[in-house]
């Protein structure tokens, strides 16, 4: 019997959050919650299946992969949001008027109300296929 652990799983696509590195901690956390659950209601590829504890309670069903977390200035934001367009790559932003608002339509009329170019991005999320995705999170850095 070997006592080796497994090879550890190397996935082809990658989920990554960008978050601007002047943001306040509970606003890290906040951004993040918010922008991979964009992920995860739109892209069932990305959900593995439930989970269930020895005592069998069932528990739903997480990211089948890990979720890496960067951090970058306004403008790195800005350059990674223009990189995930041009690749038409799965994405979901969180602008910094939605500190403001307190619930999902005014999130959503909050973000509508801005022209593309014009969004005051504080965090987004994006899917793919890793060399695609990390062409788009180039200049970033991981979170500390």
């Amino acid at each position: 019997m070997s006592t080796q652990s497994p090879e550890p799983v190397r996935f082809d696509t990658k989920i990554a959050v960008l978050l601007r590195a002047d943001l306040e901690p509970w606003q890290r956390l906040n951004v993040t919650a918010f922008l991979v659950s964009g992920l995860g209601a739109e892209l069932p590829e990305v959900i593995g299946e439930p989970y269930e504890d020895a005592d069998g309670v069932p528990y739903l069903p997480m990211f089948r992969q890990p979720v890496l977390v960067f951090e970058g200035t306004k403008e790195t934001l800005t350059t990674a949001h223009g990189r995930a367009l041009s690749r038409a790559l799965p994405r979901a932003v969180f602008t910094s008027d939605l500190f403001t608002t307190g619930h999902d339509r005014d999130n959503r009329a909050a973000v509508r109300a801005v022209p593309t170019a014009e969004l005051d991005l504080v965090g987004l999320a994006v899917y793919g296929p890793r060399n695609a995705v990390d062409k788009v999170l180039k200049g970033a850095r991981m979170h500390p």
